[in-house]
């Protein structure tokens, strides 16, 4: 009986033996995965902070926009006789028979589209223009279509003006454009050349600007 008792105890106390190696090996595994986890974690916070700093210091390229073209007006319809107000004291009117307008110094201009002085059978444009230090007041018929879109004013160097459009009913091929512009040296503002578009933006006519020989004006 002492045998068996004895040999019962011996396996007991292998099972007690074994019991925590087997215990502690996952908790041994388990911390070093988490310690691995940890590392990994560790670094790819650290790479991915090293990337923001880097990203941070690269300038930002910036890609200059380009100018607008200037936005077209539409055409105003207006009926005959009927005063309209373009600003800086002048006034403009239409009849059957061509462009009217009136300064601040009163007195009435007029431009003839029957007279045979223009060629309606084309697109074109015509220019008058008066002023002094304070600005200078453009205008003049654009005739030889339906389709008028939009009348410019520009200078040598590229800067552009987009004129006011009036037109009778029914919209005949012709009618009258008008714009203020800064003070011009000399010549009035008739150095600035004048463009007629389409209403899909086509180029329909040009006039350019000219400078009067040296010693007159």
């Amino acid at each position: 009986m002492k045998k068996y008792w004895l040999a019962a105890a011996g396996v007991v106390a292998a099972v007690a033996i074994a019991a925590p190696s087997a215990v502690g090996a996952p908790t041994e595994t388990a911390t070093a995965s988490t310690a691995s986890t940890a590392s990994t974690a560790s670094t790819a916070s650290t790479g991915s902070l090293a990337t923001g700093t880097a990203a941070r210091t690269e300038p930002a390229k910036v890609t200059p926009a380009k100018a607008a073209a200037p936005a077209p007006k539409p055409v105003r319809t207006v009926r005959p006789g009927r005063r309209v107000d373009a600003g800086g004291g002048f006034t403009v009117w239409l009849t059957r028979d061509g462009k009217h307008w009136t300064g601040p110094d009163g007195y009435e201009n007029f431009r003839s589209v029957v007279d045979g002085n223009i060629d309606r059978s084309e697109p074109g444009v015509s220019h008058q223009s008066e002023g002094d230090a304070t600005g200078v007041f453009h205008s003049g018929l654009y005739y030889g279509t339906r389709e008028a879109g939009r009348v410019e004013l520009s200078d040598d160097e590229g800067h552009k003006t987009v004129a006011t459009l009036i037109a009778l009913p029914g919209r005949p091929d012709w009618g009258v454009w008008y714009a203020h512009t800064v003070p011009v040296d000399g010549n009035g503002g008739s150095s600035l050349g004048v463009t007629l578009y389409d209403r899909a933006g086509k180029l329909l006519a040009e006039l350019p600007g000219f400078e009067f020989p040296a010693g007159r004006g």
